[in-house]
């Protein structure tokens, strides 16, 4: 027993889960072997892992808790059986050259089979209604995540761990995975097969071939792209800034497919006769939220205010599939005034995101990742200027299936993320729980701006349901 508490959160035991080698699609090496990290994966070391869980309602069968985690731990291990490399462990070694040490350095997943963290932990105050209803997400959900406040290069740390937390009316259900070795895509693809491995289980057709694809495993590199690369630093600590996260609090808001498509709507309906492409209802979402975020700010009307979006390259790049099993993500960034963004109209503001994600080059890709190795350069969180945090970055994708994972007792009532990378301005953007077409974003900016978007009306009036504001 595990005497640790985070808030209503009490630790219950942990334990090493590794991969069932029967569910290896070609088999799990008998040796460890090195897999090598891309720049896609390399840049991203220096942020935290990535986490996010699904609340589901209490099995009726009822039974004990520990039958309930056992089981929940044995579909986890066939699961990653599929995701072997995930049960590795970072390695670094001293990159030489001609026999001599050379300041660099070779950081790789070193496939080992060494394990995952599997956590029980109980919440027996906690509701299911607590978590689902408000508006503000309450602090007690980053408890609800293992590896909080861990770096993707910490070596010493498993690169995936999951945690399976009773409630007391219900299951929260979580993942913790180091973005130095995977993408959100990756995450989801690694959850989706968990739950339908934990959902066959005992039924007639737990032999048959699942519908969830195997990953594909091998590592995708630019041409003329180093293989491994060496990163100029001494050691590893050298290349570590720990992100500056300025205090923040999160809402989580619903969007009916009909509050999308009329959002959608009113986006192209302003841009007719301008735009030569038709705005996505993603795009018109963001840009409804980023006005909103310039807003709750009170940004000056000249202030520079950008929108990060994380751009999927599975599809867009030759050569890499659409269940790469790593990191294949490249960033667009639209730019304008927070006068403009504001006072132009959703149209003018959906038009900037649809353009940024539009600029996107193959070519221009390609070579910024053969370069990266000549001027490796790693995301950091920089803290906000003195008047105030203006940017705004969406990670995750509505495309991911959230809903559809049923363990076997039922669909999740509710998604939501840890504390890694929660700094002012992430937008998480989920499918949303009303079906095709709905969405849902977790919006963190600081306490004052966060209070001033909740009694937006302008904003507010696309939302489901405003909930219980806390």
């Amino acid at each position: 027993m595990e005497g640790s508490t985070a808030g209503y959160v009490q630790i219950v035991s942990k334990r090493v889960v590794r991969p069932d080698a029967a569910t290896s699609p070609d088999g799990a090496p008998s040796e460890p072997e090195t897999m090598h990290l891309t720049p896609w994966d390399l840049r991203v070391m220096s942020v935290d892992y990535i986490q996010k869980g699904v609340l589901l309602p209490k099995p009726e069968t009822g039974g004990e808790a520990a039958r309930l985690v056992d089981g929940l731990a044995s579909s986890f291990a066939r699961a990653l059986g599929r995701f072997y490399p995930l049960a590795g462990r970072l390695a670094v070694a001293e990159a030489t050259d001609g026999g001599e040490p050379a300041p660099s350095i070779v950081v790789s997943l070193r496939c080992n089979g060494e394990g995952a963290e599997f956590v029980h932990a109980v919440a027996p105050e906690v509701t299911v209604s607590d978590i689902a209803a408000p508006v503000y997400v309450p602090p007690v959900v980053w408890a609800l995540f293992p590896l909080n406040g861990v770096l993707g290069t910490d070596v010493s740390r498993p690169v995936l761990a999951a945690q399976v937390t009773e409630l007391a009316d219900g299951v929260f259900v979580a993942m913790s995975l180091n973005h130095g070795v995977a993408d959100g895509t990756t995450f989801w693809h690694l959850f989706n097969t968990w739950s339908e491995i934990s959902r066959r289980s005992g039924s007639d057709d737990a032999g048959r071939e699942l519908s969830t694809p195997p990953p594909v495993l091998d590592r995708w590199f630019p041409d003329s792209c180093p293989v491994p690369i060496r990163l100029p630093f001494a050691r590893l600590e050298d290349m570590v800034r720990r992100p500056v996260y300025l205090p923040v609090r999160e809402c989580f808001f619903d969007f009916s497919s009909e509050s999308v498509k009329a959002l959608k709507e009113k986006a192209n309906a302003e841009m007719a006769g301008t735009a030569t492409a038709t705005i996505s209802s993603l795009q018109s979402l963001l840009a409804h939220t980023w006005r909103a975020a310039c807003r709750a700010r009170e940004l000056l009307p000249d202030r520079e205010t950008t929108y990060t979006l994380l751009v999927g390259c599975r599809g867009r790049v030759r050569g890499v599939p659409q269940a790469y099993m790593g990191n294949a993500v490249t960033l667009a960034v639209a730019r304008s005034t927070a006068g403009d963004v504001a006072g132009r109209g959703l149209g003018w503001a959906a038009w900037l995101l649809n353009r940024a994600v539009a600029s996107f080059d193959e070519g221009a890709v390609r070579g910024e990742l053969a370069r990266w190795p000549q001027d490796p350069r790693f995301v950091y969180v920089e803290p906000p200027r003195e008047d105030g945090a203006a940017a705004v970055a969406t990670g995750s994708s509505p495309r991911f299936d959230v809903y559809g994972n049923d363990f076997g007792w039922g669909r999740p009532v509710g998604v939501r993320s840890g504390a890694g990378n929660k700094m002012d301005g992430k937008v998480t953007v989920y499918e949303g729980r009303g079906g095709a077409g709905s969405m849902a974003l977790e919006v963190c900016l600081s306490a004052r701006a966060l209070a001033r978007l909740v009694a937006d009306e302008e904003f507010m009036e696309a939302v489901v349901s405003a909930g219980a504001a806390a």
